[in-house]
C-alpha cells in the first residue's frame, strides 16, 4: 500500500476526538468513508467532519474499492461480524476495544484475518502514549530494581445513565458489551501490563453485582501471574461513593515503586533510593494518533505495530478468567 484509505464503521462519541481526526493527521492516511446503523447519523457525521463518502450499510462501505482498510468503532457485539466481512474482502482491520465480547469471538477474528492474510489491530493505544512508555523505560532502566508485584485499583460511583433502568447504556449490557464497566475500562489496564511484563498465563477472580443497577457485574476482584514471574492483583468497583474514587496502578520492585493512573493526566510517580520523582508526559489531542501512526507504518511496510489481534485476544482471556460470577 502507498495510501491508506480508511472506511469507518460506527460514528459514536469515541470517534469524534479520540480516533477519526487522527486518520487525516498521519501521512499517507485518509478517512475516506463512514457508515452507521442509522444512515442519517452517517450523513451528518460526514458533513460535519468533511468525510468524502458515507454509506447506509457496512456492506456498502466494505465493498468500496477505494477503501483499503477498515476501522470498526461499534459496540463489541458486532466486532466479530464486521471483522469477518472485512477479512473476506481482503482488507486490514482496526477494531475498538475490547476486541470482542468473548475470547472465542477473538479467536474467530484472528483465524479469519490469518486465513485472508490481512493484519488485525486493536485500539489499545496506551502502548504508544508517552506516559506509559515512560513507565516502560523506567522498568527497563531498573529504576525500581526487579519488579515484584503489581496491583490495580479502579473504583468510582455509578456513572451517568447507570441508574436509568428503562434506558441503560450499552456498556452495562453483557449481550452487547461482553460485561459491564469492567469490560470497558479494565482492558486498558490489563493490556498495558501485558506490554510491560509479557502475557498473563494464569488468572483467577470473582465478580458480583452488589447494587443491582444493571445486569452486568459491578465489582470484580482477582489475581494473576505473568510469564515473566511478576504477580498481580486487582479490584474494580463501580458503585462506591464519591470519596471512594481511585485510579491507581502500583508496581512494586526490589528497590522502589512506580505509581500511575490509567485514565487521567496525573504524572507518573517514581519512589526509589534517589527520592521521589514525577514525570509529566503530554497526551496528543487525538489520543489514538500514535497507535494509528504505527498501524499505517505497518500497512506501508515500515514497522510492526505492537497492538494486534493476538495481544488483544490475550486481554479478553484474562477478562473472562477474572469475571467469574459468584
Amino acid at each position: 500500500m502507498k495510501q491508506i484509505n480508511w472506511g469507518m464503521i460506527g460514528c459514536g462519541n469515541v470517534t469524534e476526538k479520540k480516533s477519526a481526526p487522527a486518520f487525516n493527521k498521519v501521512p499517507h492516511s485518509h478517512l475516506l468513508a463512514v457508515t452507521n446503523r442509522t444512515p442519517e447519523k452517517a450523513k451528518s457525521y460526514a458533513e460535519r467532519f468533511g468525510v468524502p463518502r458515507w454509506y447506509s450499510t457496512a456492506e456498502e462501505l466494505i465493498a468500496d474499492s477505494e477503501v483499503n482498510a477498515i476501522y470498526i468503532a461499534t459496540p463489541p457485539d458486532s466486532h466479530l461480524a464486521y471483522t469477518l466481512q472485512a477479512a473476506d474482502a481482503g482488507k486490514p482491520v482496526y477494531v475498538e476495544k475490547p476486541m470482542a465480547r468473548t475470547y472465542q469471538e477473538c479467536l474467530q477474528m484472528i483465524e479469519a484475518c490469518q486465513k485472508a492474510k490481512v493484519p488485525l489491530f486493536v485500539a489499545y493505544y496506551r502502548r504508544y502514549l508517552p506516559k506509559f512508555l515512560k513507565v516502560k523505560q523506567l522498568l527497563e532502566q531498573k529504576a525500581i530494581g526487579e519488579p515484584r508485584f503489581v496491583s490495580i485499583c479502579l473504583t468510582s460511583p455509578p456513572k451517568k445513565g447507570d441508574t436509568n433502568k428503562e434506558n441503560l447504556p450499552w456498556r452495562v449490557i453483557p449481550e452487547i458489551a461482553g460485561g459491564g464497566h469492567f469490560y470497558d475500562l479494565a482492558p486498558h489496564q490489563l493490556d498495558i501490563l501485558d506490554f510491560f511484563f509479557g502475557k498473563i498465563v494464569k488468572a483467577e477472580g470473582f465478580s458480583t453485582n452488589q447494587a443491582h443497577l444493571y445486569p452486568a457485574e459491578d465489582l470484580v476482584t482477582g489475581a494473576f501471574a505473568f510469564e515473566s514471574g511478576v504477580l498481580g492483583c486487582g479490584v474494580w468497583c463501580f458503585t462506591t461513593s464519591e470519596k471512594g474514587i481511585k485510579d491507581e496502578i502500583l508496581i512494586e520492585g526490589s528497590q522502589g515503586n512506580i505509581r500511575f493512573a490509567t485514565f487521567d493526566g496525573e504524572p507518573v510517580m517514581l519512589d526509589n533510593e534517589n527520592g521521589r520523582q514525577f514525570f509529566a508526559e503530554e497526551t496528543p489531542e487525538n489520543i489514538q494518533l500514535y497507535l494509528i501512526q504505527a498501524i499505517v507504518n505497518e500497512l506501508l511496510g515500515r514497522e510492526k505495530c505492537l497492538s494486534t489481534g493476538i495481544s488483544g485476544a490475550r486481554t479478553n482471556w484474562v477478562l473472562e478468567q477474572l469475571n467469574k460470577r459468584i
